[in-house]
């Protein structure tokens, strides 16, 4: 095995004999939206990633072009690696259309996971999260059905979800759906999913696999004392996150947390991306946090949050901020469910056609 591998990330069991790292590589920034992609240095990015132990990767069979991408990577690691390649996770989601779902069938669903399995160039896929966009229509029981059906014929280790209301999660499992994981939005300014959420995952045996920790990129020193961006935002990230901020109590109350986590980062010698990821990673429901990193550069950074700990005092001051914001309010996902409000503006409801 190449002497560069040198895995330094902590682990957690996600299901028995499926161990994930404590962090993973989100793979939405490769999608549309985010600007140009160079394939090479996205691999090479990737590779990196691997060698410092985040030895998982987050996608969907919506984010355009991505598991592709991530397939020329696991063709790479192998040829580096050969059999003594470190086992690489692929976590995907199914993602139905939503002019799909009043009509969606178990082959079309079957569909959906055979082509993921081509792009990524694999007999398995290791995690597949499923997604439902408006549970006032009906079929979200059965499709979830049908995919524990395609785990039990071999095309799927593990099955989770993302972005699950609380009600229908419960109803999912009660319903003996092998749910393992939910992969839900948690960060500093949005903590929907620590509460009745939290407490379901915890009592079922469900890990939080979350993201936008690092809110899109604002959760950097470049913010802090800079005025509220004005639309048009550079990309879809920093769109969907500054809408969180308006939630959380506006650009303000923002630059609060901010200057509260500079003086943390400072104290630790460390960066605000750090403190930022630190605090979900401590979150107790929390199984793994996905980062959204574009570039290997953001790399040590990233790891910088393993090895930060918090004083007493320092998760009494964030919690003196955190704790007064007016929001996001609502169970996981409220928000973006309702077509009328802004946050659905972002959304691209039909990919999968």
């Amino acid at each position: 095995m190449s002497a560069a591998y040198r895995p330094a990330v902590p682990t957690r069991e996600l299901a028995p004999g499926y161990v994930v790292p404590r962090l993973i590589k989100g793979g939405w920034q490769l999608a549309g939206g985010h600007g140009t992609v160079d394939r090479a240095e996205a691999i090479a990015d990737m590779m990196a990633f691997a060698e410092s132990g985040i030895t998982a990767f987050d996608c969907a069979d919506i984010y355009t072009g991505v598991e592709e991408l991530i397939g020329e990577f696991l063709c790479g690691w192998r040829e580096r690696y050969g059999a003594a390649a470190p086992t690489i996770r692929v976590h995907t989601k199914c993602v139905p259309d939503r002019d799909a779902l009043p009509t969606l069938t178990r082959a079309e669903l079957e569909r959906l996971i055979d082509r993921s399995l081509t792009r990524l160039g694999v007999d398995t896929l290791d995690l597949v999260q499923f997604h439902w966009w408006n549970f006032d229509i009906e079929g979200w029981l059965e499709a979830a059905g049908h995919l524990a059906e395609l785990k039990r014929s071999g095309k799927i280790r593990q099955l989770g979800v993302t972005n699950f209301d609380t009600s229908r999660l419960r109803t999912l499992l009660d319903a003996g759906i092998p749910i393992v994981s939910h992969q839900v939005q948690c960060s500093l300014l949005d903590r929907r999913a620590l509460g009745a959420m939290a407490t379901l995952c915890a009592e079922r045996g469900v890990g939080l696999l979350t993201y936008g920790a690092l809110a899109g990129g604002f959760f950097h020193e470049r913010w802090i004392g800079a005025r509220a961006p004005i639309e048009p935002l550079e990309n879809r990230s920093l769109v969907k996150y500054k809408l969180i901020i308006d939630e959380f109590g506006g650009w303000a109350a923002f630059q609060q947390l901010l200057r509260t986590m500079r003086g943390i980062a400072d104290a630790h010698a460390s960066t605000i991306g750090a403190v930022a990821l630190r605090a979900v990673l401590d979150e107790a429901a929390v199984t793994s946090v996905i980062v959204g990193a574009r570039h290997a550069d953001h790399l040590p950074a990233t790891l910088a949050s393993l090895s930060l700990e918090f004083s007493a005092s320092e998760r009494a001051a964030l919690q003196a901020v955190v704790a007064p914001a007016p929001g996001p309010r609502g169970d996981v996902y409220e928000l973006e469910r309702d077509v009328t409000g802004v946050h659905a503006g972002i959304m691209r409801y039909n990919l999968n056609g």
